[in-house]
């Protein structure tokens, strides 16, 4: 028997190998930041625009290589502090690309697919926010400790439950686009969670996974320490059901409050006023054209037995 090699040139191999290596890169997403890293003598360039045209010629350049780029965000405080954690010199390239890396490993990331930065860094932005909103909700949780009466992990049943009140609240909510709003006074700053979902025809809702495991443990957060806290909906009809004289779609706005670790419905007057007033400043805001605000729809609430 014999057998033939196939010769390998050289310079294919390496391109063929180059793109089974994986890239990361992070990026100064603002003005302020990049900024504040113009103070770094080793730091090239001067011009936040130009920064921003050359980030995206290199992503590109690699997408078409086959490249696979994750990109996160560039923080400069947080990169001032790993400096120093690791007694390095952050006036040096080595130990910016140390922290990209390191970025890429445990922070908010999003594969690069060819898109221009100015759509890729808002979905960076909300991808780094709801992570941080994740780590900030998931340390509230863990102090709910465990129950004096039976030990039972009081975060993993309030989790439990907030999963169930969600799914009661979808399919109370029916067909129609769903934005809902989860917020929780749990320390400064506030929990503050987004989830969108969409059925159809009476459905399963489409749910994104990212988004639902943010809002389900901030709701199981407000669940477990019992703290104040309120969930708002806004439901854009399916394109069925909605008014046929009119071609603006009509949004529907209901209300609940936290309450004994489940979500209790706030009347229409309520919703009206939680909607319609600036949280920051109390000034009342004009209500919006074609929007209802109605009641908070009754949600049966399983029975408690760690209530105290």
């Amino acid at each position: 028997m014999t057998s033939t090699s196939r010769p390998t040139d050289p310079t294919t191999a390496r391109r063929a190998l180059r793109r089974e290596i994986p890239s990361s890169a992070a990026v100064l997403a603002d003005e302020q930041d990049f900024t504040a890293m113009r103070r770094y003598r080793t730091f090239p360039f001067d011009d936040h625009r130009s920064y921003l045209r050359q980030v995206e010629t290199l992503l590109r350049r690699l997408a078409s290589q086959g490249v696979l780029t994750t990109v996160s965000l560039f923080d400069p405080a947080a990169y001032e502090k790993y400096c120093a954690d690791l007694a390095l010199d952050p006036d040096r390239p080595d130990s910016r690309s140390r922290y990209t890396a390191e970025v890429a490993r445990t922070g908010a990331t999003l594969t690069y697919q060819g898109e221009p930065l100015s759509q890729l860094i808002p979905l960076l932005v909300e991808e780094a926010d709801r992570q941080a909103t994740w780590d900030h909700a998931s340390g509230v949780l863990a102090r709910a400790g465990t129950c004096d009466a039976c030990g039972a992990d009081l975060a993993h049943l309030a989790f439990a439950r907030a999963t169930q009140a969600l799914q009661e609240l979808l399919t109370a909510l029916g067909d129609g686009t769903h934005h809902l709003v989860c917020s929780v006074a749990a320390g400064e700053p506030s929990l503050l969670a987004v989830l969108h979902a969409t059925s159809h025809d009476g459905a399963r809702p489409r749910l994104a996974e990212s988004e639902t495991l943010v809002f389900c443990t901030v709701l199981a957060a407000g669940f477990a320490l019992r703290t104040p806290g309120g969930l708002v909906s806004r439901t854009t009809a399916a394109p069925a059901d909605r008014d046929a004289t009119g071609d603006q779609p009509h949004d529907t706005v209901r209300g609940w409050s936290l309450g004994d670790s489940w979500l209790r419905p706030l009347g229409a007057a309520q919703v009206f006023t939680a909607y319609c007033t600036d949280a920051d400043t109390g000034e009342p805001i004009p209500p919006e054209h074609a929007v209802d605000y109605a009641p908070g729809l009754p949600l049966t609430a399983p029975p408690d037995p760690h209530h105290h």
